[in-house]
């Protein structure tokens, strides 16, 4: 299979249209750690004409999702339940890599570590993010 079909499958898989939108690029995905690119555009800015904060926040919980769900596999899913994400440096443009890679793995939850950093390797964000390991997600905010 290329690289191109395996990517694609990736973000069908665990990005979803969110994580797509965002422009986030995965660039290796396995249960002990994920890496992924993400390009700065204007779309990400706040009004500042810097990265929003939020855009950190969404790559680290997606980042985090998908280490645990790789990780946790047919056993069932994953859902985070924490997401505490600090932003080190203020960022206008060019390539953000991001690396996601487990604290703690157990049977209930798992602890997740991701950092953001910029072409330069400086850190720009850093979060950690908890997952409760489910038998299914399909009951979850029904009703």
């Amino acid at each position: 299979m290329s690289d191109e079909a395996t990517q694609a499958q990736l973000f069908e898989r665990y990005l979803g249209p969110f994580a797509a939108g965002l422009g986030l690029r995965l660039t290796e995905a396995t249960g002990d750690g994920v890496r992924a690119e993400l390009e700065v555009a204007s779309h990400l800015h706040q009004p500042h004409g810097i990265v929003n904060g939020g855009v950190y926040c969404s790559v680290v919980e997606t980042m985090a999702s998908i280490g645990a769900a790789l990780w946790y596999g047919e056993r069932g899913q994953t859902v985070g339940v924490a997401n505490s994400t600090s932003f080190l440096r203020a960022v206008r443009g060019g390539t953000l890599r991001i690396e996601a890679s487990p604290i703690h793995r157990g049977r209930t939850q798992q602890l997740w570590l991701v950092v953001i950093t910029d072409e330069r390797d400086r850190p720009v964000a850093r979060g950690e993010v908890r997952l409760a390991n489910i038998n299914s997600a399909d009951a979850l905010a029904r009703g």
